[in-house]
């Protein structure tokens, strides 16, 4: 496996963008400069994210988001 990261990455198995592989290996989020550990799905190209709000779900029991823009820096947490 590389270590380049995708353009666009979501941790919702259902999500085209999920790679489970990839998040087992442990990704780590920048956003405008400070540590997020929250983020449900990024895209660096776009520059947004998608953070959980608070302890909300929907009606599946998935977590309701909220959509950040800014700059995006992902980056992988274990290197080796």
């Amino acid at each position: 496996m590389t270590d380049t990261l995708p353009d666009r990455l979501s941790t919702d198995p259902a999500s085209p963008h999920h790679d489970a592989a990839l998040l087992e290996r442990g990704i780590g989020i920048r956003f405008n400069g400070t540590e997020k550990t929250n983020v449900e799905e990024y895209c660096v190209s776009e520059g947004w994210v998608r953070v959980a709000a608070g302890t909300a779900r929907d009606r599946k029991g998935n977590p309701m988001t909220i959509k950040l823009k800014g700059a995006v820096e992902p980056y992988l947490r274990d290197p080796a």
